[in-house]
């Protein structure tokens, strides 16, 4: 695999998979709006790196953000064979072996395995060629970025965060945000679910200092690994050892003794005391497509500051999809699904995560079914393992053809009968889905489309868009009714929907669906107002049966309403000054020819205020 960063980056080049911008660029919100056009091409564009920031360190981005990025980032041709090697080392270990000759026959197998576990190596690593410490490990010195206008401040965006928990000494390896507090001090946002989280209270139980070093870098599999689904107490580790199919090597810090990659190109270490009064942290331009607002979280504290000479800083940028992110999510599909069929469900043949649903809002899972009521249990267990208890939006087919093909989900959707093959949950949510009133915990829809294989008649779309809904100021958009059964209601936000009496005026007219979505809406693509309509809903609040009809309310919401959130985040935007600036000077970047902001189109989805709605802002 790869010896370092610099050496993945020499092989993108090869490949034809990056592009070099010489021009000087600001870390300040000009990187993120270049890396949003670039990301959002057909195919995900190129990865960028960023040779002159003001700082001594050059930034790469969108790393991975392609389907032949990220397999090269996991050093292989195709995702499949990474499926296809658990595939194979699942069997071998689970296959009976009733003969001495077969017991004998796993030895090079186990042998294999013991090659993936890391190692400990004396002495310093390249990434403790410099060492700044004291008032020298300083922040400021790295070309940290801030994405969005309404950010709280410069955030890390590709932490390798290592925990210990101090009952067992196991090891954790997680992604989470760091924002820039000051020279020595960032926040920590892991969320209550996450074992870094966990790892915090046991250490405030114990009234005892956490020890955290944060790790930037190194070869690619290691920034997958944190982001991957990993059992709790499993080293992330072992799974980057498997994908490069070498140990990874480890050496100690030199502040806090915690353990590190040692061809990482940086690594901040320090600490987070549990006795210390959380800080405000946020708002931050999230992956949701909407900002995350401010909370309280721990603080992180620098101790030393360590890098190889030749470092480079890799960052990402989220925000509307799609981004970076769905290409890494695309992986974790592909590579966890084996693990799911042995361990959770042997049914599943397969799943897939739409990027529009931004990891948690949307499922589509195949599966083979053999019985009534077999899709509703494959969700409700689902729905209780892993990081999968966020998912809200889950369809449950059984088809032999491809589930990514929007020509077969309309297809199975147009066959779904309400609300005979619907079932309703409660229970966790994403702590960002910011749809739910209930942070943190909201409602649920399954869809069993296992009886939908056959051909159902579309809705006739003319007739469809002829409807009155019976709304002030709403507009009908037929569009998607002959392939999809769907109507797009576009009304004011905050105005009251009887949604019975919407669902019988569309009564005989084939239409199945209608969702109700913002007027500015308008100029989204097809993919961009799914997106839009699953951040926005909360299933046990704003999906209605109405005779025959399923009813979505995916409009933004009035906070503070009754039933709704407190607060409501802005979608995520570039300054119009920035989208300015980047169009003036993109002959400069190399980048040639144009292209347009997306930003453009998502500037008509804000509402009054800054990162949150109804705030006083002087964005």
């Amino acid at each position: 695999m790869y010896r370092n960063l610099r050496d993945y980056i020499a092989v993108l080049e090869a490949a034809g998979e990056l592009a070099r911008v010489t021009a000087p660029v600001d870390p300040v919100e000009e990187i993120a709006e270049i890396t949003d056009r670039v990301s959002k091409q057909p195919g995900g564009g190129k990865a960028l790196l960023f040779e002159n920031t003001g700082t001594g360190f050059p930034v790469l981005t969108n790393m991975m953000g392609s389907d032949r990025r990220i397999a090269l980032a996991l050093g292989t041709g195709s995702l499949d064979g990474i499926a296809a090697r658990i595939r194979q080392l699942l069997g071998g270990l689970t296959a009976p072996k009733e003969q001495l000759w077969d017991k004998l026959r796993m030895l090079p197998l186990l042998g294999e395995m013991s090659r993936w576990f890391p190692r400990v190596r004396r002495g310093r690593g390249d990434c403790q060629q410099v060492v700044l410490a004291g008032e020298a490990a300083d922040l400021g010195k790295l070309p940290i970025l801030k994405c969005w206008p309404w950010d709280g401040g410069r955030f890390v965006t590709l932490p390798l965060v290592h925990t210990v928990d101090p009952d067992t000494g196991a090891r954790n390896v997680g992604m989470y945000r760091m924002q820039v507090m000051g020279a020595d001090r960032t926040g920590m946002h892991w969320h209550r679910h996450k074992t870094g989280a966990r790892h915090y209270e046991a250490c405030k139980r114990r009234g005892e200092r956490m020890l955290v070093s944060v790790c930037l870098g190194g070869d690619p599999a290691y920034t997958y690994a944190a982001t991957a689904p990993m059992p709790d107490n499993m080293d992330e580790y072992l799974l980057a050892g498997f994908l490069r199919q070498r140990p990874v090597e480890l050496v100690r810090c030199l502040t806090n003794g915690l353990l590190v990659p040692a061809d990482c190109d940086f690594v901040i270490e320090g600490y987070v005391d549990p006795a210390e009064e959380k800080t405000v942290e946020g708002p931050f331009g999230d992956h949701t497509g909407f900002y995350s607002l401010e909370d309280r979280y721990p603080v992180f504290h620098v101790t030393a500051i360590t890098h190889r000479r030749d470092a480079v800083y890799p960052a990402t940028i989220v925000g509307v999809p799609p981004q970076e992110d769905a290409y890494i999510a695309k992986a974790t599909e592909r590579i966890f699904l084996e693990p799911i069929r042995f361990a959770l469900q042997p049914e599943v043949a397969d799943m897939y995560l739409p990027g529009e649903g931004v990891a948690h809002n949307l499922a589509v899972v195949c599966i083979r079914a053999s019985y009534p009521g077999q899709a509703f249990k494959t969700a409700g267990a689902l729905w209780g393992a892993g990081q999968m208890m966020f998912n809200k939006l889950m369809l449950v087919a059984d088809t032999t053809d491809d589930i990514r093909d929007p020509r077969v989900l309309a297809r199975l959707l147009r066959g779904v009968r309400v609300p005979d093959d619907l079932m309703r949950a409660r229970g966790p949510l994403d702590v960002l889905d910011h749809a739910t009133a209930t942070p943190g915990a909201g409602g649920k829809l399954a869809v069993d489309a296992t009886g939908a294989a056959g051909e159902a008649p579309g809705a006739d779309g003319d007739a469809a868009s002829r409807v009155d809904p019976g709304i002030a100021g709403a507009t009908v958009d037929g569009r998607f009714a002959a392939e999809w059964c769907a109507v797009i209601v576009r009304c004011p936000v905050g105005e009251a929907v009887d949604a019975g009496a919407l669902a019988a005026r569309y009564a005989g007219t084939g239409v199945k669906y209608i969702v109700l979505a913002d007027p500015a809406t308008e100029g989204l693509t097809p993919g961009e107002l799914v997106w839009f309509v699953a951040g926005n809903c909360d299933p046990g609040r704003d999906i209605r049966e109405e005779g025959g009809l399923l009813v979505v309310d995916g409009r933004s919401k009035v906070p503070g309403a009754p039933g709704m959130p407190a607060r409501w985040p802005n979608v995520v935007t570039s300054a119009a000054g920035t989208i300015a600036l980047v169009d003036r000077r993109w002959p400069e970047y190399g980048l040639s020819p144009l292209i347009e902001s997306p930003s453009r189109r998502y500037r008509e989805l804000l509402r009054a205020g800054g990162a949150q709605v109804g705030e006083k802002s002087d964005g």
